[in-house]
């Protein structure tokens, strides 16, 4: 089990904000200096569309050449992308038995941890 992100954003600080006042202790993987492994993002995307995984609302992409956004078409390309900034990796990814959820919901945190 674990929770993937970065500290600063709000959605992951709600979510360990959640976890810790339910006593739930998971390992934090902070993408920005730990980055991510290619292995790891297509076993995520095996699960879920690059779409989906890719988040487009987001600071760093909006701040991506145009170029560079048009050329994303794909598992590849959002690999691509995701390796060289994972800042536009929708966040919170929480891996619970090789099975994620992306972003922070409390009522689907309370169901994966029957609280």
């Amino acid at each position: 089990m674990k929770l993937y992100g970065i500290p600063n954003c709000n959605t992951v600080k709600k979510a360990r904000d959640w976890l810790n006042a339910h006593q739930i202790d998971i390992p934090f993987h902070d993408f920005k200096k730990q980055g991510i492994e290619r292995a790891l993002l297509e076993q995520w995307l095996s699960q879920v569309s690059w779409e989906k995984l890719l988040n487009r609302q987001g600071t760093t992409w909006r701040q991506l050449p145009d170029d560079t956004k048009a050329a994303i078409a794909d598992n590849a390309g959002a690999i691509a992308l995701m390796l060289e900034k994972p800042s536009v990796i929708k966040r919170p990814v929480l891996d619970i038995d090789g099975k994620i959820t992306l972003g922070f919901d409390q009522s689907t945190y309370a169901t994966l941890f029957d609280k």
